[in-house]
């Protein structure tokens, strides 16, 4: 599974890919995630199965479900609890539960 996670700059969105690759790991799954700017979503977006957004970009939540659609892909608006969680666990099951893997 490809997992795109996006915020404003990118800065942000890191620490949840990297989070969400360290969880996949413990959990033995092939997950690659991946942080972009929102500027660079729709390039992204041409290998992605889930596009993960913060809660901060709802209003760009319209275009974003646009081109996730249109590339194929689940999104899903994290809640903020996901940028302070130790974990990626988090984050993971959102992903896993919108391309429909479960957990």
């Amino acid at each position: 599974m490809r997992i795109i996670v996006v915020c404003g700059a990118g800065a942000s969105s890191t620490f949840v890919a990297l989070r969400v690759r360290r969880s996949a790991v413990s959990r033995g799954l092939d997950v690659t995630a991946k942080a972009v700017a929102l500027d660079n979503v729709d390039d992204a977006l041409t290998d992605a199965d889930v596009l993960l957004v913060g809660a901060h970009l709802t209003e760009s939540a319209t275009g974003l479900e646009r081109a996730a659609k249109s590339a194929g892909a689940a999104l899903v608006v994290m809640p903020e609890s996901v940028f302070t969680a130790p974990t990626g666990d988090e984050a993971l099951d959102l992903a896993l539960s919108a391309a429909g893997a479960g957990s």
